[in-house]
């Protein structure tokens, strides 16, 4: 990684940090949406529908034509979803970064400034509400141009030497199954999967939807 710094948010941030959480977030409605097709569920539904046309229409081209219009339902009800999780997202913390993580006790919130000073990545925590004695890592998003500079793990050390520094155990981290990339990411990072479990929206247990807890331990290691 070259001319990157990693520093604490300001409010002349705010836009482009906004911006950077919301493209990445979308960038995962088409894994999202293959992740649904290959349930067997879905699968067993759009047999049934295309089965059940051709045998009382007798005709190929309406159950293509359902088939394909169920398929469009279901990737509109995915970008659906992620609206809503971003929309969420941005009420619950993102429109007031300072007031949720700068003015909070154990909490922060990082940019990581290119030498032309645009933000290109972000990341933040605060104490774990299912997890005592651990900071909740939150926010990682690196802008899709600068990935694979080492900009995503500069700003996980720097949550975790954070944690380190404040006393707790450990860091915790939520992602979810079609976030590969960020699975990779965090075991190399020497996190450990701890628990998976379905989202808490009732269509997670249609799609089998899960979300995958992860700890990293830094009581006791060394700064990288």
């Amino acid at each position: 990684m070259t001319n990157i710094q990693i520093r604490k948010y300001r409010d002349a941030d705010a836009e482009v940090v906004k911006e950077i959480f919301t493209l990445g977030m979308s960038e995962h409605v088409p894994s999202s949406f293959t992740h649904i097709l290959k349930q067997p569920p879905t699968q067993m539904f759009l047999m049934c529908v295309f089965c059940g046309l051709m045998a009382s229409s007798k005709s190929f081209l309406l159950p293509v034509l359902a088939v394909t219009f169920v398929l469009a339902g279901i990737r509109q009800l995915v970008v659906h979803m992620f609206n809503k999780y971003i929309d969420t997202s941005l009420k619950k913390d993102l429109n007031n970064i300072s007031g949720t993580y700068l003015q909070a006790q154990d909490s922060c919130f990082w940019v990581a400034e290119n030498d032309g000073g645009r933000v290109v990545g972000t990341v933040a925590c605060l104490p774990a509400e299912g997890a005592p004695g651990c900071l909740e890592l939150k926010r990682m998003s690196v802008s899709r141009s600068y990935r694979g500079m080492g900009i995503a793990k500069s700003l996980c050390r720097t949550v975790a030497e954070f944690t380190r520094d404040r006393g707790y155990a450990a860091v915790v981290l939520y992602t979810s199954v079609v976030q590969t990339d960020a699975q990779k990411l965090y075991e190399h990072m020497g996190y450990e999967k701890t628990r998976e479990f379905l989202a808490p929206e009732p269509a997670a247990k249609i799609t089998n939807f899960k979300l995958w807890e992860y700890r990293l331990d830094v009581q006791g290691k060394k700064k990288d």
